[in-house]
């Protein structure tokens, strides 16, 4: 759209900045952060590890097998190679002075088919990444499910069936008992409302399966699983545990009782479905009726058990109409007919390579959204995503999104909310899951066919920008 110009596809080489030394596009410092305020970068396993064959299969890899499941054909076999190329990518977390990094361990590298015989080799890895993340001086921060359920596991019937949320408690606790002695922060899962609306209501992502509502149960399992992963890692003597969820605004197209309406049940989907039962101990209104579920009163307890820190994953804020107002494929994925809301595009922002808008003031009003919704409810956040796709090594682009969206992080803690930390998504380039190799969201570029790692404008922004932090 107009509003981003022509600056989100420069395929410059330069990696310098033209801000100037950790400055953002006004040419002003970034305000300053607490002294203990903790800088990280995040990754995801899938995304970048690569050494398929040295692992057992995901519900990723049969997904990408089917023609037409990834936009540009491609796998995730070799993705960036991280599993054989780890140390060099330890050196550019370390080279970008933040001070801790947020990756996902493998579930089907640890436990091929997702429950009995654990994989010593596949243990081995994390053993090497987490005792070079130690001697770099990085806090590791592992995140036990991204969205790779094992194939076996998916083919058994996956999160749809509760028994999964105890295999996966039973893998949490054997990946703690190998690394728990190095690891002060854990992530139980990444993104459940990601994994259940568009892996199993709408059929974008793995595994691919179009249940609409009946993808509920999906979502009651996962946090059932990470209640019980929370018990295992305790159980195993972990502490400062957390979970990821994505949130972001929700605007209603208009002031209409319709729109108004659409808006709040969309904002139940993505926000207070997963959010709720975690920090209040209940589903919305409506919900537990449709789950239907025996003993939902102590699951509940459960997964409401006390947590160390709440994390938060940002990117966009949505507009949302009444139903059969909207398009029919919003942010790359087909909208079903029957849907009681319609999501719209923002006009008016610049626009990522993706097709997002950019609204930093967004995130402010999230925050400060989250602290009035839940109260003292509401532990300490870590932001755990943060980021942008944008082309190019000369990445203007991304300086000015993470430039704008830290001085938002900025007044939200200025305004009282609690927010201990901050991820950038992402460190390298990497398989953006049914998008393939078409979006870049990292402070690092790959060269696919090579696997050469060339930082970009936005990691030199970036480092000088924590150094003028201290």
């Amino acid at each position: 759209m107009a509003a981003s110009a022509s600056t989100g596809t420069n395929s410059g080489t330069s990696t310098g900045s033209s801000t100037g030394p950790g400055t953002g596009p006004s040419g002003t410092a970034l305000p300053r952060f607490p002294g203990d305020f903790l800088w990280g970068v995040s990754t995801s396993a899938h995304q970048i590890e690569g050494a398929a064959d040295l692992r057992g299969r995901s519900v990723w890899d049969a997904f990408t097998a089917v023609p037409g499941r990834v936009k540009d054909g491609s796998t995730a076999d070799v993705a960036c190679d991280h599993y054989h190329r780890y140390r060099e990518d330890v050196a550019l977390i370390r080279g970008l002075g933040v001070g801790a990094y947020r990756f996902s361990v493998s579930w089907p590298r640890v436990q091929p088919t997702g429950a009995g015989r654990v994989s010593e080799r596949g243990l081995d890895f994390y053993d090497r990444l987490v005792d070079e993340l130690c001697a770099a001086g990085v806090r590791p921060v592992p995140t036990l499910f991204h969205w790779d359920t094992p194939l076996v596991l998916e083919e058994a019937g996956g999160w749809r069936r509760r028994d999964t949320a105890e295999r996966f408690a039973q893998y949490a606790a054997v990946v703690a008992e190998r690394i728990g002695d190095r690891v002060p922060t854990w992530i139980t899962l990444n993104e459940p409302a990601e994994h259940t609306l568009l892996g199993h209501a709408l059929g974008a992502h793995a595994p691919g399966q179009r249940l609409l509502f009946d993808a509920l149960p999906v979502a009651h399992h996962q946090l059932l699983g990470h209640g019980l992963a929370v018990q295992a890692l305790r159980a195993a003597g972990a502490d400062h545990l957390g979970i990821a969820n994505s949130h972001g605004p929700t605007w209603a197209a208009s002031d209409e009782p319709a729109d108004r309406e659409a808006a709040d049940f969309y904002d139940l989907l993505l926000n207070r479905l997963f959010a709720d039962p975690l920090l209040l101990g209940r589903y919305p209104d409506g919900i537990a009726e449709l789950l239907d579920t025996p003993g939902l009163d102590a699951d509940l307890k459960v997964i409401s058990a006390p947590l160390d820190w709440y994390g938060v994953n940002y990117y966009q804020p949505t507009r949302v109409g009444a139903a059969g107002t909207g398009p029919e494929e919003f942010s790359g994925v087909a909208i079903p007919p029957g849907l009681p809301f319609a999501p719209q595009e923002i006009e008016g922002y610049p626009r990522t390579a993706f097709g997002w808008p950019v609204v930093p003031e967004a995130f402010t009003e999230l925050l400060l959204a989250l602290r009035e919704r839940y109260g003292d409810r509401l532990p300490p956040l870590l932001i755990t995503e943060n980021g942008c796709s944008y082309d190019g090594l000369d990445d203007q682009d991304r300086i000015a999104f993470l430039d704008g969206h830290l001085r938002s992080l900025h007044r939200a803690l200025a305004a009282g909310v609690d927010v201990r930390g901050y991820f950038v998504w992402s460190l390298l380039d990497n398989f953006e899951w049914a998008e393939g190799y078409r979006q870049r969201f990292g402070l690092v570029h790959v060269d696919y066919a090579t696997l050469e790692r060339t930082p970009k404008a936005s990691y030199a922004w970036l480092r000088e920008a924590l150094r003028a932090q201290r």
